[in-house]
């Protein structure tokens, strides 16, 4: 008998329901109805959890040719009637032995009990960290794209849910520990690095003294005086490292990439500049502070978008087409929240402030930081831009990484192309036709083909799978590597089906329950 089988036999001889199991043991009910299915299997805290709560050993529960049947009456034997005579009747030489062999057989079983339990639950390590108060569980962080936000101070408002309502919100009430971060909405990957470092650390924003000086701005920015993760890097219940699962929709997976292979490689360029002053982010070292990296329709080849808004400035003889796609951009995160307007730009390093709610502010704003150079966004989200950033990123070998594609298009167009399917965002259907039809090659060299032209609306699916270059896989939950992209299978919605934009809430929650659970039960 599986696990799965023996745990829904058990909870249903007491007569109890998901939900009354759920509660006793501290978990979801969709996290027992995931052991109901055989769809994942619980830790070891929970397994021994069942086991005290269900009165039966962890061997039972484990073991596929241990059966229930019997497993709840231990066997008992009868002592003699008069078992004080008994002992009297003995010779006072023989009750020395006697409790010799008693305490020789208590020691074996101890020993064989530390021994085996250890071994069944996943090593010495899991039992050593219970005794030193218990595994951790590592935090998520959830790290928005061009033009997003986090979470509103009060919860009320997210990036993440969207119109489905707070994914971060709900994930805590599942019982996982989530962030949600702003970072600036049009800065460039690196800005959006050191912003992010900051605010998990509780430090002043480091932007790097060779880097602030190459583009033009101040090389400090905002100080953020309680850091999110307090713990974050260090060994705690018996030296377990705290980490971190980072989780990065669109141009948020260029950010987690870049801060993930920062922190483990540094940065030689900032170090010789500053020497004993460098920013830690910028000291390497840090390889095992991040667990896991998970990317939803990230542009990590860049967007073939940036390419065609291009080629219709220069038709319409504009020479700045930056602005068209920030607007562009722009419309679609305001999808998400009707006050967006008021979002913080987070560029301050520029000089640019916060002075007005509206697009025209923006959308000049950016003009001006367009104008200092290509530390911006946009730069990093062309496929010559990408190309240079992902010359800066080394996938860590000791990372878990995970990639989703979305694609909201199918097979139609007379020449050969793809054409946005009916439920598309109707902001996403104009840019989904041009991205299903477009081909060209780029000032940089690269080929945009027939690869390209499945889409979201906002990245191809070839370029959101993986770094090209890099090695990969396809997902398979049940082997899954470090150091590789795990690439899941395609999934049909465009470009803000993944964060909820009139989305369907309980595929959504589903969507990310499942994809939590996975992380969560990752080797360590």
């Amino acid at each position: 008998m599986h696990f799965s089988e023996k745990i829904t036999q058990l909870r249903k001889t007491k007569g109890l329901t998901q939900e009354d199991l759920a509660e006793a043991i501290g978990v979801s009910r969709q996290t027992v109805c995931k052991w109901e299915s055989g769809s994942a299997m619980p830790d070891s805290e929970k397994i021994l959890a069942l086991s005290a709560f269900f009165g039966v050993s962890t061997d039972t529960l484990l073991k596929e040719e241990v059966s229930l049947s019997g497993s709840f009456a231990p066997q008992q034997t009868q002592p003699p009637e008069n078992i004080e005579a008994f002992f009297e009747t003995e010779p006072v030489r023989q009750k020395r032995p006697l409790k010799r062999i008693i305490a020789a057989v208590v020691v074996f079983a101890v020993l064989v009990t530390a021994i085996a339990v250890p071994l069944q639950l996943g090593g010495y390590r899991e039992l050593w960290w219970k005794l030193c108060g218990g595994k951790i569980e590592y935090p998520y962080v959830l790290v928005h794209g061009l033009g997003g936000f986090g979470e509103s101070e009060d919860g009320s408002v997210s990036y993440w849910g969207a119109t489905t309502g707070s994914l971060p919100e709900y994930l805590r009430r599942e019982g996982y520990t989530v962030y949600a971060p702003s970072i600036g909405p049009y800065s460039s990957t690196w800005d959006r690095v050191c912003e992010l470092y900051a605010q998990l650390t509780g430090t002043t924003v480091d932007y790097g003294q060779a880097h602030a000086k190459t583009h033009g701005h101040a090389r400090f920015g905002r100080t953020y005086t309680e850091p999110l993760i307090p713990n974050w890097g260090n060994r705690v219940n018996g030296g377990q490292r705290v980490r971190i699962h980072l989780i990065g929709h669109s141009f948020g997976g260029a950010t987690v990439r870049l801060l993930t292979s920062m922190l483990a490689n540094g940065n030689a360029e900032e170090i010789k500049a500053t020497g004993r002053e460098t920013s830690p982010l910028f000291t390497g070292g840090k390889k095992d502070w991040v667990f896991s990296v998970t990317t939803l329709c990230a542009p990590h080849n860049g967007s073939q978008l940036t390419c065609i808004v291009d080629e219709i400035g220069n038709i319409a003889g504009i020479t700045d087409t930056t602005q068209l796609l920030v607007n562009l951009m722009f419309k679609l995160a305001k999808q998400t929240n009707s006050a967006f307007g008021t979002t913080d730009l987070m560029l301050d390093q520029f000089g640019v402030h916060n002075t007005g709610s509206g697009e025209e502010d923006i959308t000049q704003a950016l003009h001006e930081v367009e104008s200092m150079g290509k530390d911006h966004a946009i730069y990093d989200l062309s496929p010559d831009g990408a190309a240079e950033l992902n010359r800066q990123i080394e996938t860590v070998k000791g990372v878990y990484y995970f990639s989703y594609a979305y694609s909201t298009v199918s097979d139609g167009s007379l020449l050969g192309g793809k054409v946005p399917l009916l439920t598309t965002l109707p902001v996403l259907m104009p840019t989904a036709l041009a991205m299903g039809a477009y081909r060209g090659t780029t000032s940089g060299g690269i080929v945009i083909d027939d690869s390209w032209l499945d889409n979201d609306g906002l990245v191809s699916v070839v370029s959101a799978q993986y770094p090209m270059g890099e090695a990969h896989e396809d997902l398979d939950t049940e082997n899954v590597e470090k150091g590789v992209w795990n690439v899941a299978p395609t999934v049909e919605g465009d470009h803000g089906t993944a964060v909820g934009v009139n989305a369907d809430g309980e595929k959504t929650r589903s969507f990310y329950d499942t994809l939590f659970a996975m992380v969560a039960s990752l080797k360590r």
